[in-house]
């Protein structure tokens, strides 16, 4: 049986699926000729990250297709419930990467409380040359510490960054239509721990309260944070987005963030991707990195670990 991974899988997933049996094509396919791929290679199973889409029009021309893979957590680019109906089973992997993510969020605002966005960019330049106008630019930074979190969206990975944010002796706000509360549980050595219990609040409430915030919800109809929103955070906020493209309205954060209003933006996700606004890749005030929230090498073990156990546990039950 073939299994078409085309937006790449892990090496240990590689090797779970060949020792069970199947066959595993890493050839990248583009999006409009997947479907013809999927038929001519008689391809049971498309395992995809969010690069490739596998929409209506797919599902409906690939009677053969048996399951349909996500390496991660949102599904967006599936048309699940559509696929479902079919008899096709749609899988993803929730779990395997929430770390990943939540380290990234706290490497953008430790980038961005230090000024190490801009000091990246400016050292090579003026460090010979300029090194005491530079010290003396970025000697205001301001420690995470003592300071609140505000989490939107509040599912693993919202928990996952809650756990580091309250290691880090931060104070935690978090908002979710669907979460009312969760129990945070901080592991220290010898097998000891503490549990925190954190409840959600009203959206409003922890844009007024937090001094930070990041986003972890899938994609919306419409922006989470937009002109409106800003207005009502505290001045010198800093926002992370390592969710999805869309969530943020990018204009509305570049005026803010040109109006001083916004201390930093970190971005790793973009509402023109692959092409992001050059407003946004050029803005000083901006820490970018190219949707790598899961590209670590341990989530990507996870990922196909857990995608190829999940295939060999259908497949035999069929």
């Amino acid at each position: 049986m073939k299994i078409l991974a085309n937006d790449g899988i892990s090496k240990t997933g590689i090797k779970t699926l060949e020792k069970a049996g199947f066959e595993v094509i890493t050839t990248k396919v583009a999006q409009e000729q997947v479907a013809s791929f999927i038929n001519t290679h008689n391809i049971k199973v498309i395992l995809v990250r969010s690069a490739t889409k596998v929409k209506k029009d797919v599902i409906d021309s690939c009677p053969g297709l048996k399951i349909i893979g996500r390496g991660g957590v949102g599904m967006d680019n599936i048309d699940v419930d559509y696929a479902r109906q079919q008899g096709i089973h749609v899988i993803n992997t929730p779990a395997a990467s929430s770390e990943s993510v939540a380290e990234l969020v706290f490497a953008h605002l430790f980038t961005g409380v230090r000024f190490l966005y801009d000091s990246n960019r400016n050292m090579p330049l003026e460090g010979d040359t300029n090194f005491n106008g530079l010290k003396k630019a970025y000697a205001n930074g301001i420690e995470l510490k003592g300071k609140t979190l505000g989490i939107i969206g509040f599912g693993r990975i919202g928990q996952a960054v809650a756990k580091i944010a309250l290691g880090l002796g931060m104070k935690v706000i978090a908002s979710d239509k669907y979460v009312g509360e969760a129990v945070i549980r901080v592991d220290f050595y010898n097998g000891q721990f503490i549990n925190v219990d954190i409840k959600t609040e009203p959206i409003d409430d922890l844009l007024k309260h937090s001094d930070f915030i990041t986003l972890h919800v899938p994609s919306q109809n419409g922006y989470i944070i937009g002109r409106d929103e800003l207005k009502i955070m505290k001045d010198n906020v800093g926002i992370v987005n390592a969710a999805r493209g869309g969530v943020i309205d990018e204009v509305a954060l570049i005026e803010a963030l040109d109006e001083d209003r916004i201390l930093f933006a970190g971005l790793d996700v973009f509402e023109e991707e692959p092409t992001p606004a050059m407003r946004v890749l050029m803005h000083p005030k901006v820490s970018l990195t190219p949707h790598i929230g899961a590209a670590t090498l341990e989530a990507q073990d996870r990922i196909g670990t857990e995608l190829a156990e999940q295939i060999i546990s259908l497949m035999k039950n069929s």
